[in-house]
């Protein structure tokens, strides 16, 4: 699946910041339906170190109401969470209706990290799959909005951003030892990469592959994606402030029927 990525896709500055002002204008629209409609949204992102996961969150929340969300940076399990059960402290973690829950990484890291680093076991790693299809089917029959996103980026242009948050102060603090070491292991990494985007892409909770390399093009592409999925989930479309249209959709919200 990542041989499907065009890693060429990119956006000029001007079409950027049209893009991103349109669409958290969108979001911010779609955030209080959330809060009106008594919604529970999470939202995932996955990729490569440096991949720009974190600058993409930053321009999903500029513009959100502060009070509806929540950014959780997932790394290793610390205290009582080592001890129990991997997806135990994302259970709790999950937001209550009418809130936003963003996981920066998250329990993807079992049969990613834990799989090539060799903290998980190969029959439990094999077996979260499973275990985590059922996880985002309960989540889905509570009525609860998923979105999955994977950035790509390049080997090269991964290395490009290492060299560059070294060479800059006030990035440095983003590289470390262990993102070196990883790198050293990418060909492991895109193996189990590939494996999870096919056994975890499922129908109603597909992945969404966001070409990275070019960072204005992959900021817009998973707002724009995110307000496809908002609306769908929904079941309301906000105004497009380039056209100042906005209605309602006819057909129900997607998700939902467990009101209890």
């Amino acid at each position: 699946m990542l041989e499907t990525v065009d890693l060429t896709r990119a956006l000029d500055r001007d079409a950027y910041v049209r893009e991103l002002t349109r669409r958290q204008i969108q979001l911010r629209e779609l955030g209080y339906q959330v809060y009106l409609q008594k919604r529970p949204v999470v939202m995932v992102f996955e990729g490569w170190d440096a991949a720009g996961k974190g600058g993409a969150i930053k321009r999903i929340t500029e513009k959100l109401d502060p009070r509806g969300y929540v950014v959780y940076p997932i790394s290793a399990p610390q205290g009582e969470d080592k001890t129990r059960h991997y997806l135990y402290r994302f259970w709790r973690r999950l937001p209550e209706r009418g809130q936003i829950a963003i996981f920066d990484r998250s329990w993807y890291g079992r049969v990613l990290v834990e799989r090539v680093e060799g903290f998980a076991k190969p029959e439990e790693w094999q077996r979260a799959f499973k275990e985590i299809n059922s996880f985002e089917r309960q989540l889905g029959e509570f009525g609860t909005i998923l979105a999955k996103f994977w950035i790509q980026i390049s080997r090269e242009e991964q290395l490009r951003r290492f060299e560059e948050r070294k060479s800059m102060g006030y990035k440095a603090w983003k590289l470390t030892d262990e993102d070196w070491r990883n790198r050293q292991k990418w060909g492991r990494y895109e193996q189990a990469v590939e494996e999870m985007l096919v056994k975890t892409s499922t129908r109603l909770e597909p992945w969404c592959l966001v070409e990275g390399n070019d960072k204005y093009w992959a900021r817009a592409k998973v707002l724009s994606r995110l307000v496809e999925i908002l609306s769908e989930g929904l079941g309301y479309e906000p105004a497009d402030p380039l056209k100042g249209r906005k209605k309602e959709r006819s057909k129900p919200a997607r998700k939902g029927k467990d009101k209890t």
